[in-house]
């Protein structure tokens, strides 16, 4: 399923997602005049590994080799397919969480949510030495606040079936519903497979949960006060 646009519109200009958009957009163009080697190093010099952060936790070193790359692999992207598809989902869900988090609160959230899907992907996978990058666990995470920020929203979808491709307007909830159980199979049948993960699917289930975990924590704020 492929997200065209929602049925919400936002009260004001989301300049946070628009800039990390963009942002990603340009790291992933200065990343194609690297050589091979350059950017396998960045991916490794800058991606998580799971199986490095936790060494990396028993031996205390630096904030720049633990943390920071829980932070910078959020934004690079292994090509174009990968990179497209998550701006989509951010272009389509990412203006109204910020609109109702605010600018400074979504970008805190955003970075936030990536961080939460890296600790869930490692978890899965320490041993793991393999670099993960992207913004599906911070995407995810915007996904599962929207869940219970406008749970009444339709999703305009674009939906594959078979060699045709039909559209469709989904209720908000039946589309992440679908989204989340599609993660948690596909994480199931990684799981089953030796070979190496090439999707982290973990990321994508942590980064949701926290999302729904932050919207669920604003519900309950706003019925109180």
């Amino acid at each position: 399923m492929i997200p065209l646009k929602d049925s919400v519109r936002p009260r004001r200009t989301p300049y946070v997602n628009i800039s990390l958009i963009i942002i990603n957009i340009l790291i992933f163009v200065y990343t194609l005049g690297l050589s091979q080697s350059e950017l396998i190093q960045l991916f490794y010099l800058r991606g998580v590994i799971p199986r490095q952060f936790v060494l990396s936790l028993l031996q205390d070193r630096t904030l720049e080799q633990t943390w920071l790359p829980l932070f910078t692999s959020t934004f690079l992207h292994g090509g174009w397919l990968h990179l497209l598809g998550n701006m989509l989902y951010l272009w389509v869900f990412g203006d109204n969480v910020e609109d109702r988090l605010g600018h400074g609160g979504y970008l805190l959230f955003y970075l936030a949510a990536g961080v939460a899907g890296s600790f869930a992907h490692i978890s899965g996978n320490t041993q793991s030495a393999i670099p993960t990058i992207g913004a599906s666990g911070a995407i995810a995470g915007v996904l599962g606040v929207y869940l219970l920020f406008f749970p009444r929203a339709r999703v305009l979808t674009l939906i594959p079936i078979g060699f045709f491709l039909t559209t469709a307007r989904l209720p908000a909830t039946l589309f992440l519903f679908i989204w989340f159980i599609l993660q948690l199979l596909n994480a199931s049948l990684a799981g089953l497979t030796a070979g190496a993960q090439t999707v982290a699917w973990w990321a994508h289930i942590g980064g949701f949960i926290f999302g729904f975990i932050i919207g669920l924590g604003a519900h309950l704020k706003r019925k109180v006060f």
